[in-house]
């Protein structure tokens, strides 16, 4: 389905990504973790063409990711929706009008420049805000609304696309506990129902360990673990993170006595 080959960017001297190589047969929800400047964000960033690799490839259903140009490549990045730590909505722009922003690779100029959106895309629209649990907000200023629900805007609006993938670069970063478990969820919803492979660049491991099927680690910019969330244990957490980590980038000591625990009762469960 998904087929990452030796793929690299380096800026300069400097290698962000080096010779990552990933299968992905069926879609996931998969977790990307690391330090900051592992490589996680310039990964996502090539998956959906928005930075050019230097070398690889990627393929998805057969077909060579890496190599298309102009409104194929646009077309693509229909396919294989983006959300952001940011969020990147029009502030003063209404919710649904936000969302409806989704549709915009393939309407017209004319229809872009003066808003003009179908009744069926704006019903749909409202559907989505609904299943997301902020369709009271439709007409709100996206401004208005809370971080939490700022990002659910956002993921609403990578719905409308109706991709194939969903990719989130540190999707709750910069949200609290309550409303980064929201957004989780939301994203783990997707994937289930929908049937859609969802790839997060995430922040700590318990929310790798509690959302996703399968992690990534990187470090340095190499891929360094690539397993279940069962597989996570101290050892390979100072993989990824470092021997030198204090772990508050990676877990709560809490987290890391968790992950032990886990690996040992499902190493007892394939002896038993």
């Amino acid at each position: 389905m998904l087929t990452i080959e030796e793929l690299t960017k380096s800026f300069g001297p400097n290698v962000a990504v080096d010779a990552a190589t990933v299968a992905v047969e069926q879609p996931a929800m998969i977790g990307i973790i690391g330090r900051s400047g592992a490589g996680k964000s310039t990964l996502l960033r090539m998956l959906n063409c928005l930075t050019e690799a230097t070398s690889g490839r990627i393929m998805f259903d057969g077909r060579d990711i890496t190599a298309l140009k102009g409104s194929e490549k646009r077309g693509w990045q229909s396919e294989c929706a983006m959300i952001f730590q940011q969020f990147n909505l029009v502030p003063r722009m209404d919710v649904v009008s936000n969302v409806l922003h989704g549709t915009l690779n393939r309407r017209s100029t004319l229809a872009t420049m003066f808003n003009l959106f179908p009744n069926e895309d704006i019903h749909r629209a409202i559907d989505i805000l609904d299943r997301l649990g902020i369709a009271e907000h439709a007409v709100k200023r996206a401004e208005a609304l809370s971080g939490g629900q700022q990002q659910r805007v956002a993921i609403a609006r990578a719905l409308m696309q109706d991709p194939k993938i969903i990719l989130a670069d540190e999707p709750i970063a910069s949200l609290d506990p309550m409303n980064a478990q929201m957004v989780m969820q939301s994203l783990r919803q997707i994937h289930e129902e929908d049937g859609r492979m969802v790839i997060a660049n995430l922040h700590t491991l318990d929310t790798a360990r509690r959302y996703c099927d399968r992690v990534i680690g990187m470090r340095d910019g190499r891929i360094v673990f690539d397993g279940t969330p069962a597989q996570l244990t101290t050892g390979v957490a100072r993989d990824i993170y470092g021997a030198d980590a204090s772990f508050s980038e990676a877990a709560t000591s809490t987290e890391i006595e968790t992950l032990d625990r886990t690996a040992k009762e499902h190493a007892a469960l394939e002896l038993a």
